[in-house]
């Protein structure tokens, strides 16, 4: 079971992956397991709330999951 502080340290190198290139946080993460060698199944046993709300919005902006309603805020 990951801590919460292992979380939020992997949390950390996903948005620096995303703000420094242009790839979605799924992307990101996947390029994260490649050059650190962590499986993609541990790397899902990582992903807190806050990053699992940033897949889901990516996933919908690229039309990959149905959109839900927002507020435009």
């Amino acid at each position: 079971m990951a801590t919460k502080e292992e979380m939020r340290e992997f949390a950390k190198a996903i948005e620096k992956i995303v703000s420094d290139t242009d790839y979605t946080y799924y992307e990101a993460i996947v390029e994260y397991c490649n050059t650190t060698g962590l499986e993609v199944e541990i790397a899902a046993t990582l992903v807190n709330n806050s990053l699992k709300e940033k897949i889901e919005m990516d996933a919908q902006d690229h039309n990959l999951l149905p959109k839900s309603a927002r507020l435009p805020f």
